[in-house]
């Protein structure tokens, strides 16, 4: 159902690295907005992990949706059965996972993939001679 996963997990691993190290400071990675807390309290499901950063909660998984043939519902965080209800009734579109910490505010990207119906099958050209 779900198509071209990209994993985020390396991008996570050196981000962290950089705050341990002192590299990045903690205020530019705990940098969750209001809209994205919220959007973790009401469409959020909590994840397997506990936050990396101040290990005081599990993190929360929000999905949002990202799509021409969404309409309203384009750039909107929204839950798993929400995600499902729009793969089967409309034409591919585009789900960011971000996973947040609602204690601490640390955010991070972690997974993309493209949900919804796949494209017809388009016909080639007859290449030109």
């Amino acid at each position: 159902m779900y198509r071209q996963v990209v994993d985020y997990a390396l991008v996570k691993r050196s981000r962290l690295a950089d705050v341990r190290s002192g590299r990045v400071p903690l205020e530019q990675v705990c940098d969750a907005d209001r809209y994205l807390l919220r959007a973790a309290r009401f469409h959020g499901a909590v994840g397997d992990e506990a936050c990396p950063v101040c290990r005081k909660e599990q993190v929360t998984l929000v999905s949002w949706v990202f799509g021409e043939h969404l309409g309203r519902a384009a750039g909107s965080a929204r839950t798993d059965a929400e995600i499902a209800v729009l793969a089967g009734r409309c034409d591919e579109f585009t789900v960011h996972v971000v996973e947040v910490c609602r204690t601490c505010r640390w955010n991070q990207l972690v997974t993309s993939y493209v949900a919804g119906r796949a494209p017809a099958a388009t016909r080639r050209r007859a290449a030109k001679a």
